[in-house]
């Protein structure tokens, strides 16, 4: 997979699918790596040219020194994307790829053709559950936690289901560097647009999961109701919903860039 030098930063990246096809951003979340995007690759592929990237910090990108900002976490997707001479493209991010996914469509409204947020918010919180995350990575490293968070990441009927996608997630997990993770948190953790989203003019998909903690479905409901014609669906689905259901996930994310 290659890798390109953007400002501060090496981004590793992979691009997939006919280069003659329109371009479909996908955006990792925080703890995970493109990777993350296998269950939708091979469908995906099939429609678009499949643009996936290592958010700073995580998997093979560079891990720069925190905290990392949306903002900035955008602007690496705007530099990937003129390095690759993409004047515009779809964009899917679940989480803090979510988040990045708000910035970009209102910061850079030109630059995006559709969007797709899943099991993300406009908000996050509260901040002290962050700090004391950032607090206990910095001190002990993200192994003592990766268990706890990843159990908020599947369902649990699911998880004893497919062992083999916990120990996947683990292992992504557990291999992103802690000053990357922590820096990560703190993107997440000072993202508030709850005032912005509204100006968000992008056509837009809100997925949510119905078992998912740390955005429930409220927080989607809240995104369809501030973006002006914003669709939402609702998955069976925790946190990953990308994971846990994919041939739903796949079909909603495909009929909505399909429609015209």
């Amino acid at each position: 997979m290659p890798y390109v030098v953007l400002n501060d930063i090496q981004l590793h990246y992979a691009l997939d699918g006919d280069a003659h096809k329109p371009v479909l951003i996908l955006s990792n979340s925080l703890g995970t790596t493109l990777d993350m995007w296998l269950p939708q690759l091979e469908r995906f592929s099939r429609h678009y040219s499949v643009l996936r990237y290592d958010t700073r910090g995580h998997g093979n990108s560079t891990v720069t020194p925190g905290p990392y900002s949306t903002a900035q976490l955008a602007g690496d997707v705007i530099a990937l994307m003129d390095h690759l001479q993409i004047a515009q493209a779809h964009f899917c991010g679940l989480s803090m790829g979510g988040q990045t996914g708000m910035w970009l469509a209102l910061h850079h409204p030109k630059r995006l053709r559709k969007l797709v947020l899943s099991n993300t918010a406009a908000y996050i919180g509260p901040p002290d559950n962050w700090n004391a995350r950032v607090e206990a990575v910095q001190k002990n490293g993200i192994a003592p936690l990766a268990d706890a968070i990843v159990s908020r990441w599947l369902t649990p009927e699911f998880a004893r289901q497919h062992p083999r996608n916990v120990e996947h997630l683990l292992a992504m997990l557990k291999a992103t560097p802690p000053v990357g993770y922590a820096a990560g948190c703190i993107a997440v953790r000072d993202a508030d647009l709850r005032e912005q989203v509204r100006a968000i003019a992008a056509p837009t998909l809100i997925i949510s999961g119905s078992a998912d903690l740390p955005t429930p479905p409220p927080d989607g409901r809240y995104l369809q109701q501030q973006i002006a014609g914003a669709r939402y669906v609702e998955l069976a689905a925790a946190h990953l919903s990308n994971q846990e259901c994919v041939d739903e996930f796949n079909d909603a994310v495909l009929e909505f860039l399909a429609r015209l």
